[in-house]
């Protein structure tokens, strides 16, 4: 995965390949955890003009190709030339979603949602999107079900035409939770290598797992110093969840700690949830990683066999060490993003985005 074989381009809605090897510069490209990852890259715009057919931004699927396998997929979205360069802009699957709204109702009448689980309304979404004329994008989304649900009898989640909501925020506040399902985008060829299947791939309780095989360290594979933050904007060692409910009878649980330093309080807005146990879970989850100072939250690795490029994913836990002259830090850490760098100077290089594991709360009734 240190260099990509091939650029590819195709129609998206014919399935013609448009371009088998598209010459791309500056290329850099990567999945994102709960969103849609991007790619860009740089052209010279004789080549586009000699046959414009080969990036048609809104209608264009683009893939990166390294060692025979598809590593990242999506649609090219925008394509600009300045003096003699042309960059291209893209994004995975999910990025669709934005552009699509609900101009049906409860997605196609396949709603209202009492007490149903997450995964099925996400991929009733997708049913939905793709079911409308010249609307099909091929995308497969995972059959895993979770435990999480949305609506109640009280109040069915239901999706109203004249709001015309956008599928993709929908989906968005669907995930957005702690003890909600995680989604990635995917791509890799069909069992024949002929064609790419496009996919969402749907996480209970979560994306990922604890890998205890792979590590992120300075003098290992770390090649820059990381910023450290240490900034107390989001510091909290007191929360307050607010759940569900009206005037005195809204649900409320507090998690507080004392530890030496000045109180700093963070509201945490839970509106769906009436739980006091699940108020309480959360609560406790959310002041885990508030108080805690010095999080690394971006690192540059080159390719080792401590964590080999591909060897990783978004939504994996890789234990973390810093040493520099300003900090020291060791701690599991979440992979949100990554983006690799194959044409970077001095060789390949992953930029990977991180949160401390101790933010997430995994499983559990939202």
């Amino acid at each position: 995965m240190t260099t990509p074989d091939r650029i590819l381009t195709q129609h998206a809605l014919t399935g013609e390949w448009l371009s088998t090897a598209l010459p791309l510069t500056d290329v850099e490209y990567g999945d994102e955890l709960n969103g849609p990852g991007s790619l860009s890259g740089k052209l010279e715009p004789r080549l586009l003009a000699q046959n414009p057919m080969l990036l048609n931004p809104g209608t264009t699927c683009i893939y990166v190709e390294s060692a025979g396998q598809l590593r990242w997929g999506g649609l090219v979205w925008d394509a600009r030339s300045q003096d003699n360069t042309l960059t291209i802009e893209a994004a995975g699957w999910s990025s669709y979603l934005q552009k699509r709204h609900d101009l049906d109702g409860n997605y196609g009448g396949r709603g209202p949602y009492t007490n149903t689980d997450r995964c099925t309304v996400i991929r009733d979404i997708w049913a939905y999107a793709q079911s409308v004329m010249d609307g099909n994008l091929g995308v497969v989304v995972d059959a895993t079900t979770s435990t999480s649900t949305i609506g109640t009898l009280a109040e069915p989640h239901k999706s109203l035409p004249w709001e015309l909501p956008v599928l993709g925020d929908v989906i968005d506040d669907l995930v957005s939770g702690d003890a909600t399902p995680d989604y990635t985008c995917a791509t890799a060829w069909n069992a024949a290598m002929t064609a790419p299947v496009r996919r969402i791939r749907l996480g209970w309780p979560r994306l990922g797992a604890r890998r205890t095989d792979l590590s992120f360290a300075s003098g290992e594979n770390i090649i820059d110093p990381p910023e450290v933050e240490l900034a107390a904007d989001e510091y909290a060692q007191v929360v307050i969840a607010n759940g569900g409910g009206d005037g005195s009878a809204k649900r409320r649980s507090i998690s507080a700690v004392r530890n030496g330093r000045l109180r700093l309080e963070h509201v945490l807005d839970l509106a769906d949830i009436t739980g006091t146990d699940i108020l309480a879970t959360r609560a406790a989850a959310e002041r885990a990683w508030r108080q805690t100072l010095g999080t690394v939250a971006e690192i540059t690795i080159r390719n080792t066999p401590a964590a080999p490029f591909g060897a990783w994913q978004v939504g994996d836990d890789v234990y973390t060490r810093v040493h520099n002259a300003w900090t020291s830090y060791t701690g599991w850490c979440r992979v949100v993003s990554w983006t690799i760098k194959p044409q970077a100077t001095g060789g390949p290089q992953a930029v990977i985005s991180l949160r401390p594991s101790s933010s997430y709360q995994y499983g559990g009734v939202s």
